[in-house]
């Protein structure tokens, strides 16, 4: 037996207010990092609605010099985190509230990571020994408050950037980009609309499947992924179903969480995929996953075998198997209203070598259960594009 095999460093997340009502207690989280005058980063819509107008008024009741950034896209960009550092320097602020989706989340804190850089963005993607040029004394501290139930970034160590002059994204990273403190209130999640609901949905699901699916030792984050989809399978419907139901939302914001602490254990095949099609084609990252998740099972099928019998046998699926949990996947998108193809949410063909040379190479591909080529990621988006599993 290689024991090797075993060697792994092993990190988990962070401290987390967790209950209806929380953010009533952002200001007193801000004063507990030292933060006198914290930079509230969040995007456009966001910006423009009751709850960022009630956050800012709360912080500078309190006595805080709060700010606000929100010139973010939906999939944030170089040029978006630049500018945050940018309003972060001009307003003198000494920290951030990073507020709202993942994109928010993820502008967040790059804008904590650049405001004390001198190297530029691209520096510091997750290459190598990249993490280590970091001048973690000038990092800022971070308040993560999701709003949406999906992409995890409120537990993560890093943030996903499109680096547009490239059309590709970046992963950029270091461990201290781990939000010290998370505020998890379902309140804020009720407005979510029922598609956005279902896309970052299936996007927590995504992150558990797929590290779940991983080669890698990590039992914990195995067990964490287990969980986490379970919550999916009992809550999301609910959720997307009746958006004012508290207890599915509360249970969605921790699955999202436990989706993103388990995928230290690696990802895959959707998120290889999704990342050079979200670049390419600026398109919901959610939703690619969740578009992408049954071809990624299928192609992944003579190896995850015994995986699929253990996530079967814990969510109670009729039949048991790699069936019985495609089946129910299927059946879940249905269910919450996610397209079949790629084609049906408006991406074309006309990219298709690219994609694969793209998602050979993209850091989730490293863990995906199979080592695909780029021709064989190119079949697969192409499946995933016709609708033919």
């Amino acid at each position: 037996m290689d024991l090797n095999q075993y060697r792994m460093n092993w990190n988990y997340p962070t401290s987390m207010r967790v209950g209806v009502g929380r953010i009533s207690e952002l200001a007193e989280a801000c004063r507990q990092l030292g933060m006198r005058a914290p930079l509230l980063c969040t995007d456009p819509g966001l910006a423009a609605l009751p709850m960022i107008d009630a956050a800012l008024r709360q912080c500078r009741d309190a006595g805080l010099k709060a700010g606000l950034f929100s010139a973010i896209k939906g999939n944030p960009t170089g040029a978006n985190v630049m500018d945050g550092v940018a309003a972060f320097k001009a307003g003198g602020h000494d920290g951030v509230i990073a507020f709202g989706g993942g994109s928010a989340l993820d502008a967040g804190k790059a804008i904590a990571l650049m405001v004390g850089q001198d190297r530029p963005l691209w520096d510091f993607e997750d290459v190598g020994d990249n993490a280590s040029r970091v001048n973690v004394a000038g990092m800022a501290p971070v308040v993560a408050v999701p709003t949406t139930a999906g992409t995890g970034s409120e537990v993560g160590r890093a943030s996903v950037i499109t680096d547009d002059a490239a059309h590709i994204k970046r992963i950029i990273f270091h461990a201290r980009m781990l939000p010290a403190l998370v505020i998890l209130d379902p309140e804020l999640t009720v407005g979510l609309p029922a598609k956005i609901t279902a896309a970052t949905g299936m996007d927590a699901l995504s992150h558990s499947l797929e590290a779940f699916c991983s080669p890698l030792f990590h039992p914990m984050a195995e067990g964490i992924a287990l969980e986490g989809m379970r919550l999916v399978q009992q809550y999301l419907p609910r959720a997307v179903a009746q958006g004012t139901d508290v207890e599915a939302r509360l249970q969605m914001l921790v699955a999202s969480s436990m989706g993103a602490t388990a995928f230290q254990r690696g990802l895959g095949a959707m998120h290889a995929l999704a990342h050079p099609l979200g670049a390419l084609y600026d398109a919901h990252h959610g939703l690619l996953n969740a578009v992408l998740m049954p071809y990624v099972l299928v192609a992944n099928r003579a190896v995850i075998a015994p995986q699929m019998e253990k996530m079967a046998r814990y969510l109670a699926l009729p039949g048991g198997g790699f069936d019985a949990v495609l089946e129910w996947v299927l059946a879940l998108r249905g269910e919450v209203g996610i397209a079949h193809s790629l084609g049906d949410i408006g991406i074309d063909d006309a990219r298709i070598e690219q994609v694969g040379r793209m998602a050979e190479v993209d850091p989730s591909a490293g863990t995906n259960p199979i080592a695909f080529s780029a021709e064989q990621y190119s079949v697969l988006f192409e499946k995933a594009l016709r609708g033919t599993l």
